[in-house]
């Protein structure tokens, strides 16, 4: 049972850390909320797919 308890906050910093990126783009204020919603109603699908096709964090390297 430890495990899950694991699982379940390894998930939740993953969540955090995609909400802080999302926030962070440059993208517009309704892709913000849509990728939030996304991330916050589907947890583990939505941070897949936000991973993947998501909106990127303003800070680049060049």
């Amino acid at each position: 049972m430890e495990y899950a308890g694991l699982g379940g906050i390894l998930v939740l910093a993953l969540n955090i850390w995609a909400i802080i990126s999302i926030f962070s783009s440059g993208a517009t204020t309704g892709a913000k909320v849509i990728w939030t919603l996304l991330v916050l109603v589907l947890p583990i699908i939505g941070f897949v797919i936000w991973f993947f096709a998501g909106p990127r964090s303003a800070r680049t390297t060049v």
